[in-house]
């Protein structure tokens, strides 16, 4: 089984637990859970404004038309399809994850969209740790809220640099950790009284209390940059979007 547990606006672990490494029959009941309610969710606790960042994420990737690119822990599959408009009929998108639910939810909206490009997308189950690729394969990555809940994230930046080709770039998009007490108060506050109560509607109440600690424990702009310089990246920046809730890294092979 994988070592990956990803979707937007998603914790690592329940509240009653409170544990970091979940089993893997734990993860699959997890997304089993979230993945017939995930879109409308997430339109709904971002106010929608989650589609513009993942265009953002998917800009700074650097794909183009005709481009080979991954979108890894790819959940349902949003950044996926932004990707696909992007590299056009002559180029492949490839949306992996570990959760067969969230990619049977993005196969059902590929069936259901009419645009032509979108034939050009495959959905492959894979560990965000051991990706099933060749060394560089790709010519763009995006992730998307999912390397805040790898186990090994610098193993996780090796692998997205090994598949990556000399001078390609990985676009990551995730909670920003804020070394600012303000916006730290802000997101936690958000976080208490607005996704929580809204995530209780779908019976999700449980799983949502534990994000606040997820971003805790997660990386800083600046150490994000580090890790992906450690990992091998000729370069890495991160920047802030949505006010400083979110963040996003760019690194380049």
């Amino acid at each position: 089984m994988t070592s990956v547990l990803q979707f937007s606006f998603a914790p690592v672990a329940g509240h009653s637990r409170r544990q970091r490494i979940l089993a893997s029959a734990d993860r699959q009941a997890l997304f089993s859970r979230i993945a017939p309610v995930y879109d409308n969710l997430n339109d709904v606790l971002s106010l929608g404004q989650h589609r513009i960042w993942k265009r953002m994420a998917v800009d700074w990737s650097g794909a183009k038309l005709g481009s080979n690119v991954l979108d890894l822990c790819c959940g349902s599959g949003d950044l996926a399809f932004l990707l696909s408009q992007k590299v056009g009929l002559n180029g492949q998108v490839i949306g992996l994850d570990f959760s067969r639910e969230q990619l049977t939810v993005a196969s059902s909206r590929q069936q259901s969209r009419s645009k032509a490009c979108y034939r050009n997308l495959k959905w492959v189950q894979g560990d965000a740790l051991d990706l099933p690729f060749s060394d560089c394969y790709f010519d763009a990555i995006t992730m998307g809220y999912g390397l805040r809940n790898v186990i090994d994230k610098y193993k996780a930046m090796k692998e997205v640099y090994r598949v990556l080709k000399p001078g390609s770039k990985a676009s990551i998009l995730d909670f920003n950790k804020s070394t600012d007490e303000f916006r730290t108060s802000i997101q936690g506050w958000m976080i208490d009284n607005i996704v929580v109560p809204v995530a209780a509607g779908y019976g999700l109440s449980e799983e949502y209390q534990y994000l606040k600690s997820s971003i805790q424990e997660f990386l800083t702009g600046e150490e994000l940059e580090h890790l992906a310089l450690n990992a091998g990246f000729s370069s890495a920046k991160h920047f802030e979007v949505g006010g400083g809730l979110m963040g996003n890294l760019v690194a380049t092979r």
